[in-house]
């Protein structure tokens, strides 16, 4: 039975319980509305039993007064009461007890009865014989009161059982409910609960087949589930956890040679730290990184670490292809050195077993490679395949970097020595050449006895050697000229007051508007190109004074004017021939700057630099 309330559903345990709290509540009512019927119907028989107290009186009274016509109605009135007594009245209720003491009791009442009418038609009882017939009624009267007495008793009884089942049915329900509803929910409450504690292998004991017990499969079944996914999870979490670790120390170690490669100074030292750096990473015995000669014929060992001192020196220099015991081919791979490849190769002397060769090309172009030797079968992952491709991009990178930065120094010191050797070409070369021919004509006229002509060439070849030397001194000045990175300013006005103090002439400087700083190297552009219009104001221009504007709104404009004697452009038109003009153009186009010229007859010239607003931003 108690298997079978165990798989019951939840709505027939239900329904049971239900129903047999009904059955007994319907069963109490009964109850009780059948005693207090049984007792309502004795008190209407105790009162009508009065009656019959009453009626043996008055006809008691009738016939001592003679009045013998009232007696009739007060004798069926009496036969009616008996048989009300004895037949009942449902619709009152009226019934009389059937215990035996009241039917006994009503059988006397009714054979004194029967007495009084044998005596006289109609009756008329004496007062002995109505006393009589009163303590007959008086019995009845007292037998049904005794059977309500016992009717209330168990009434009261009655009640006090339903009382305490009443009580005993509410323990049994709350009970009932307990087994039924509360200890599957608190068991539910309390794997719930298990669970937001995070412990996964909490289940709930499925103890029944009802709705609950469904609840109780379904949870177990979440939670086996729950536990299954945050294995799985904490599994996955774990390997990303591992495989992070990972990259970060891949990415470490790529900062790591991306700041070194920023600091080398030299391919050897770039070369002895990448190949430290890609055997660690790696976990190779040794590493031969080799790079192609200027010839791209052979390929020279750069850096070398854990090959035996012979086999380093006898591949210092190999042919392409020659390594990797046999393979000519550089793929990022490893290549197993067996038998027969490596049978007489230096890696399979040195006890080396496989090799991974890593290709350094520069954009697209093989400039060298790094060959991994192991002397046991590694295993990389893609991962670290393409770890190795990273350092080796980097380390191509920066040996091209380091070239690119030899090359761009070599070009910077020729385009040095191409401008001094245009200055000097420009200005000390040729006044060399016409003092030259000074003292040519010098020689002649000595020898032509021409005292004047030599007085004269003298005076001019003194005055050609005073003009060198100020063209030393002004290229001197030119090329010391550095400005402070901060303002163009202060460098200026130190080459206005130079320019003053070997010319005599009269500078004024006019400075408008405010701007933010700009480059060194522009700077150091534009203050050269204003060196060379104030060489070319003291060489030709015969002026008294110069005037400098120099103005930062709305763009970057220096202006050199001077009030000597000026040319007409029409006429004698500036063309590259004009070294001068040519090298301040040339000087401004480095820095994105422009060099215009005005200038009349007698009017002086103006030469104006102008930076466009672009230029300066970027710069």
């Amino acid at each position: 039975m108690f298997k079978g309330w165990n798989r019951a559903r939840l709505a027939t345990k239900v329904s049971i319980l239900g129903s047999a709290l009904l059955c007994i509540a319907l069963a109490s009512i009964g109850l009780t509305l059948w005693i207090g019927w049984q007792l309502e119907g004795g008190a209407a028989a105790v009162n009508e039993a009065g009656r019959l107290r009453m009626q043996t009186w008055r006809l008691a009274h009738q016939g001592a007064a003679n009045a013998h016509e009232s007696l009739g109605p007060l004798a069926q009135a009496y036969d009616a009461s008996l048989r009300l007594l004895l037949d009942g009245d449902p619709a009152r209720p009226l019934f009389l007890p059937r215990d035996e003491q009241t039917l006994k009791a009503y059988r006397s009442v009714s054979e004194g009865w029967q007495q009084l009418q044998s005596t006289a038609a109609p009756p008329a009882p004496t007062g002995a014989q109505a006393e009589l017939q009163v303590r007959r009624v008086d019995v009845l009267v007292d037998a049904i009161e005794a059977r309500m007495a016992a009717w209330s008793a168990l009434l009261s009884s009655v009640q006090l059982a339903l009382v305490g089942l009443a009580i005993v049915a509410a323990m049994i329900f709350l009970y009932a409910s307990h087994l039924v509803v509360f200890a599957p929910v608190d068991r539910l409450r309390r794997g719930l609960q298990a669970l937001e504690q995070g412990t996964l292998g909490a289940r709930v004991a499925e103890v029944s087949q009802d709705e609950f017990g469904d609840m109780a499969r379904g949870f177990n079944r979440m939670a086996q589930r729950l536990e299954a996914v945050y294995q799985g999870m904490a599994d996955e979490v774990r390997a990303k956890t591992v495989d992070l670790r990972l990259e970060q120390q891949r990415l470490a170690t790529l900062y790591e040679a991306t700041s070194f490669a920023a600091a080398a100074s030299s391919p050897r030292e770039l070369a002895v730290g990448f190949a430290e750096r890609m055997r660690r990473a790696a976990g190779a015995d040794a590493v031969a990184l080799r790079w192609f000669d200027p010839s791209e014929q052979r390929m020279v060992l750069l850096a070398a670490q854990g090959l035996p001192p012979a086999m380093a020196e006898a591949e210092r220099c190999l042919a392409p292809g020659a390594c990797h015991c046999g393979s000519p081919a550089l793929q990022a791979r490893v290549i197993p050195i067996t038998h027969d490849r490596g049978q007489g190769s230096h890696c399979a002397k040195a006890g080396f077993i496989a090799v991974t060769a890593v290709a350094l090309t520069v954009q697209g172009r093989v400039m060298g490679e790094v060959d991994l030797l192991f002397r046991e079968l590694p295993q990389p992952t893609q991962a670290d395949r393409e770890l190795l491709d990273s350092l080796a991009s980097h380390l191509a990178s920066a040996m091209d970097g380091l070239r690119i930065e030899a090359l761009q120094r070599e070009a910077a010191v020729a385009e040095e020595r191409g401008m001094l050797a245009r200055e000097l070409h420009d200005s000390i070369a040729q006044s060399l050449a016409f003092m030259k021919i000074q003292l040519q004509l010098l020689q002649n006229a000595r020898q032509g006895g021409k005292a004047d002509a030599a007085d004269r060439l003298v005076d001019e070849l003194a005055l050609g050697i005073k003009e060198c030397t100020a063209d030393v001194r002004a290229l001197l000045m030119h090329f010391r000229t550095r400005t402070d990175g901060e303002d163009l300013l202060p460098a200026l006005q130190q080459t206005l007051q130079k320019f003053r103090l070997q010319s005599g002439l009269q500078v004024e400087l006019e400075v408008d508007g405010h701007a933010a700083p700009l480059p060194a190297d522009v700077q150091v552009q534009l203050l050269h190109v204003v060196q060379e219009a104030l060489a070319n104001v003291r060489k030709h221009a015969q002026a008294h004074r110069v005037q400098v504007r120099l103005a930062h709104q709305p763009h970057w404009q220096i202006d050199v004017r001077d009030d000597g004697r000026g040319f007409d452009p029409a006429v004698d038109v500036p063309d590259d021939s004009h070294v001068g003009l040519r090298i301040m153009r040339e000087r401004a186009a480095k820095v994105g700057a422009a060099v215009a010229l005005e200038s009349r007859p007698g009017a002086g010239t103006l030469v104006r630099i102008s930076l466009p607003e672009s230029e300066a931003l970027s710069a």
